[in-house]
């Protein structure tokens, strides 16, 4: 490890944000509560720890209404293995939105090392409107469920239309079929949420591992609440853009696949490769974008599949999902081949409908209430445009109309703009080559945190950095934070 390197420091330096100040729904007071015991029991489902124990905490529907209709917060727990080494909760906060951590402390909790697992008791939940969660579904027709879907893949000749259609579709069908609850889904409300869970936790403070959107989500966290926090990592972070938010997410994507095609060409592209989709990394990236222009002309049928058809959008986003784990590479290019030759391997297997269902509607519900969307088709068809010419591997997709184009509520509350003011006590790891999260946009956390932060990043191509696509030194920073407090005296590059 060694202080970040000049051209790093740099970019952080240009990538700063002016924030103002807000404090929405004077979030700390309403969270101010008494809390019942929690009452654990066994908890449900497949392959868990026999040790893992789950509950529930009541919290409100709407912050803004305290005393209203109340809803339900499923957590989980496995308790710290050493009681003489306690040093209280870490909360395991999961991307999305429309992820779930409750089974974490039975997964990725057990990845973590022995001194942590010693200090802290692993807790894992569903956010607001996920089951267990009191839960929330739009009732989407099939297609609709399809990622090229929620996902605004422009038209072949980069028509917009269709996309425009498609969500006024979903949003009116998420607000006729999802109840009063979407209405108060948004990473805000998850973040007071997770203080009622500090607090039926019976912890003063409490530590967190924030993951890819849970890195917002634990920023928005440390904003409200800086006195409950204790030692908070963030890992493949997100841009906090205090107007965009989850706009912002989706335009990262255009920088995220710059970053980590080249990687993908480059093993693509290597002599002994059983998968070598070119000769040279210049020549995968032709053929992939010469092949996508052919799927768009001539689609092949893809039998269970969802659309059933293997067309230019559906391999641009097989792309974009394999370029999350360099694990993926070779499916990603096994479908490259066999499209060349005008077949399709078997379609990927596909979660239960009602989790599609579910989650879907937990995502929709939280990108749209963060933030407001533009309405106007003709900025999307620009933006389309100029990004279509500058970024042709994501066609303008990350620019286009999502579905909160035409969400019909207004936004309950502005987006929490993350400051400098509250403890220094964040540590943010990220990989510098990231599809989802690309470190331009997490060099705008960090500048947001400032005084509060210092960053990691790692010599790395992959989503989620610590304990899976990092690296050895990042992984040790991250645990001997974890474990000790020890964090770098400042921001640092591992090789």
């Amino acid at each position: 490890m060694k202080p970040m390197t000049k051209s790093l420091a740099l970019i952080a330096a240009a990538s700063g944000i002016v924030f103002g100040v807000m404090t929405p729904l004077t979030a700390s007071a309403t969270n101010d509560v008494s809390a019942p015991p929690l009452k654990w029991t066994e908890c449900e489902g497949d392959g868990l720890d026999p040790r893992q124990q789950c509950a529930t905490v009541e919290v409100p529907m709407d912050y803004a209404d305290p005393d209203g209709p109340t809803i339900e917060v499923a957590v989980s727990r496995i308790a710290g293995e050493r009681p003489s080494a306690r040093r209280g909760a870490l909360l395991l906060i999961p991307g999305g939105p429309g992820n779930t951590s409750i089974d974490d402390p039975s997964g990725k909790g057990q990845k973590l090392p022995q001194e942590v697992r010693d200090a802290y008791d692993l807790i894992g939940f569903a956010p607001r409107g996920l089951a267990p969660s009191t839960a929330v579904g739009c009732d989407l027709g099939h297609a609709d469920l399809a990622l090229s879907a929620t996902r605004p893949w422009p038209a072949a000749d980069g028509s917009i239309t269709e996309n425009l259609v498609t969500a006024e579709r979903i949003s009116n069908t998420c607000a006729r079929n999802g109840g009063e609850l979407i209405k108060h889904i948004s990473s805000a409300n998850e973040a007071r949420d997770l203080d009622r869970v500090r607090a039926a936790l019976g912890e003063q403070k409490i530590s967190a591992w924030g993951v890819s959107y849970g890195t917002y989500v634990g920023a928005v966290y440390a904003e409200l609440f800086p006195h409950r926090t204790d030692r908070i990592v963030l890992d493949s972070n997100d841009n906090p853009d205090p107007v965009k938010v989850q706009r912002a997410w989706l335009a990262a994507y255009e920088r995220g696949v710059e970053d980590v095609f080249p990687e993908f060409a480059k093993w693509a592209s290597a002599p002994g490769n059983p998968d070598r989709v070119a000769g040279t990394p210049v020549g995968v990236r032709a053929d992939f974008l010469s092949l996508a222009a052919r799927l768009d002309r001539e689609p092949i049928p893809w039998p269970g599949a969802n659309p059933p058809v293997l067309n230019g959008n559906e391999l641009r986003q097989a792309m974009l999902n394999a370029l999350y784990d360099t694990d993926d590479f070779p499916g990603l290019a096994q479908l490259i081949l066999a499209a060349r030759k005008g077949t399709v391997p078997p379609a990927p297997p596909a979660p239960p409908e009602e989790a599609l269902q579910n989650a879907a509607a937990v995502g929709v519900g939280t990108i749209c209430n963060d933030a407001d969307w533009p309405a106007s088709a003709d900025a999307y068809r620009k933006d389309v445009a100029r990004s279509r010419a500058d970024y042709p591997l994501t066609a303008g997709m990350p620019r286009n109309a999502m579905i909160c184009a035409a969400w019909p509520y207004e936004q309950p509350e502005a987006p929490i703009r993350i400051t400098d003011r509250g403890p220094s006590n964040i540590l943010l790891i990220q990989n510098e080559r990231d599809v989802a999260t690309p470190l331009t946009g997490a060099l705008k956390l960090r500048t947001a945190l400032g005084k509060r932060a210092v960053m990691v990043v790692n010599d790395a191509t992959g989503h989620d950095a610590y304990l899976a696509n990092g690296t050895e030194c990042g992984d040790t920073t991250v645990s001997r934070f974890l474990a000790t407090g020890n964090r770098p005296g400042r921001d640092t590059y591992c090789d």
